[in-house]
């Protein structure tokens, strides 16, 4: 009798430059996954490939045409397992009477339609890789934001409750075929760059973001996503709300000496 080895599954991974796309990326070569590391920065995307082994793809989730070429690339370098929906980022945190439009419009384009742009694009070769092996995923990274208001967040929210519910209405949408779709909504995150770009490259007020406690860090989230993506192909883990222990709601952080 021969035996036949498992196949190595194929992630793309967007926002994969830094903070969680680049952990994820990580964690998932570490696991034996073979890993399509997308984003807009190439040079990080380089260096991360060099580091890791996975192959690096510049892509602009806003672009249709980019998105279009990438789906064609992975179709014709082998299909795909699982998507992991990252790119995202909040800009601004003006009340709603000094909103800045473009910034809602910037975070709306990049958030929810850059996460549909991609999912659909990529949906035929995941249903092509599921009938091949018996199971694909496609994972949205939300935000608490997705699941409550904060002053000043509502540009950030309305966008984050978008893209949840496109992962939500998607599962619904799908229900009965071996795709899983799973949500993973983090809390606060200490990266190098998330509250840096939304203060505009203020480093001062970014930091005071994550003073008196211990927030997340990427390593967590990657966790997070690999642990959902390792499940039995029966499993659906729906929704993962991951959050700092000190941090009981979006405005609710136990800080300490501040």
């Amino acid at each position: 009798m021969t035996s036949t080895a498992p196949q190595t599954r194929r992630a793309l991974v967007t926002g994969a430059s830094s903070g969680i796309g680049a952990a994820t990326v990580r964690r998932l070569r570490a696991e034996g996954w073979d890993v399509v590391a997308a984003a807009r920065r190439a040079e990080r995307l380089e260096a991360l490939a060099a580091e890791t082994g996975a192959e690096a793809y510049p892509l602009d989730v806003t672009d249709d045409a980019a998105v279009a070429a990438l789906a064609a690339h992975l179709e014709a370098t082998g299909g795909l397992d699982a998507v992991v929906n990252n790119a995202g980022g909040a800009f601004g945190l003006d009340r709603v009477e000094d909103a800045d439009l473009q910034q809602w419009r910037d975070m709306y384009e990049l958030n929810v339609l850059g996460t549909l742009r991609v999912t659909k694009a990529v949906l035929p070769l995941l249903r092509a890789s599921a009938a091949r092996t018996g199971g694909s995923d496609v994972v949205v990274v939300t935000s608490t934001a997705a699941h409550g208001a904060y002053e000043g967040g509502a540009g950030y929210t309305a966008a984050k409750h978008g893209e949840r519910m496109l992962s939500t209405t998607l599962r619904w949408e799908i229900a009965g075929e071996p795709i899983r779709v799973i949500e993973i909504a983090p809390g606060a995150v200490a990266t190098e760059e998330f509250s840096l770009v939304r203060f505009d490259g203020d480093a001062e007020r970014a930091a005071k973001v994550y003073e008196g406690y211990q927030p997340l860090v990427a390593d967590d989230v990657a966790d997070t996503i690999a642990w959902t993506l390792t499940r039995p192909a029966h499993v659906n883990v729906d929704l993962v709300v991951v959050r700092p222990r000190a941090q009981a709601h979006n405005e609710k952080i136990a800080r300490t000496g501040v």
